[in-house]
């Protein structure tokens, strides 16, 4: 399903696991250390660099560009790793999330408390994921260098339902089949 961002939640309701997606628009990166620095910001009474509304975050810390490259490899980072900031940016707006790999069992939960979703793009791909690139701009927290928080345009970057609205999660099993698509 071709799919042009940003996400809204009524869309993403209509989103169910092992959808595959076409995703067009701009995208945040954030991974770990962006991700600790707003939970921070937000502890001291500060606002988010980003205004999350209806965003997907983009689990990546792209490695720096080439001459004459908008991007070089690129490829979703292993989403567990942002668990404990899930609830945050669902609160903060965001509608999907994006990386790899299993989700803690409270992530589904809190994907059908807030209406969000998790996405699952496919790992070892990062050559092919960075010809989806078009542009890359930092736009938060330069100095984390790969880590930073970046301003993304994918044009049909691929990837799956893992977590839908309603709490599913695709099994295991049902991965396998989707990376032949």
């Amino acid at each position: 399903m071709e799919v042009t961002l940003p996400l809204t939640k009524e869309f993403v309701k209509t989103l169910k696991v092992g959808d595959v997606l076409y995703l067009t628009g701009y995208v945040y990166t954030c991974r770990d250390a962006g991700h600790k620095r707003i939970q921070e910001a937000l502890a001291r009474g500060e606002q988010s660099p980003v205004d999350w509304t209806n965003q997907l975050i983009y689990y990546a810390g792209p490695c720096p560009a080439p001459p004459g490259k908008v991007f070089n490899s690129n490829g979703p980072t292993t989403a567990a790793r942002m668990d404990p900031f899930v609830e945050m940016m669902f609160q903060q707006g965001a509608v999907a999330m994006l990386g790899k790999g299993d989700r803690a069992p409270y992530v589904a939960e809190l994907c059908k408390k807030y209406g969000g979703v998790s996405l699952l793009g496919v790992g070892g791909a990062s050559a092919i994921n960075a010809q989806k690139i078009k542009s890359a701009e930092i736009v938060a927290y330069a100095d984390l260098g790969t880590e930073s928080i970046k301003k993304l345009y994918f044009d049909r970057y691929r990837v799956i339902v893992g977590i839908d609205t309603e709490g599913n999660v695709l099994q295991k099993q049902e991965v396998a089949k989707y990376r032949r698509l």
